[in-house]
């Protein structure tokens, strides 16, 4: 999967942080990555590499085009997995609703 800006851009807004903590993690110019997240200037392919990674260790999961479209979300805590697995396994008999 290839990384692009708005990934990138949605990615950082998920994860809540600052464009300067990830161009420091990711070992990227701060320039070079709002070109990147604005106007979809290619850092080139380990400057992707690297923000990409330093993204997930932030929480971010980033989807392919075989994951139902290209896109990004947070990934689930351990707690959060438990949580929905008890939800799923709530509730009776399926029923009609005349909503």
């Amino acid at each position: 999967m290839t990384l692009t800006g708005p990934q990138a851009r949605a990615a950082r807004a998920l994860v809540q942080w600052p464009r300067e903590h990830v161009a420091k993690k990711a070992d990227v110019e701060l320039d070079a990555l709002a070109a990147f997240e604005r106007e979809g200037v290619d850092p080139g392919d380990d400057a992707k590499e690297r923000i990409q990674v330093a993204l997930e260790e932030g929480g971010a999961v980033f989807l392919s085009e075989a994951d139902g479209g290209i896109g990004v979300r947070l990934k689930f805590t351990r707690q959060e997995v438990r949580s929905i697995r008890r939800m799923e396994n709530e509730g009776g008999p399926v029923g009609d609703d005349d909503v």
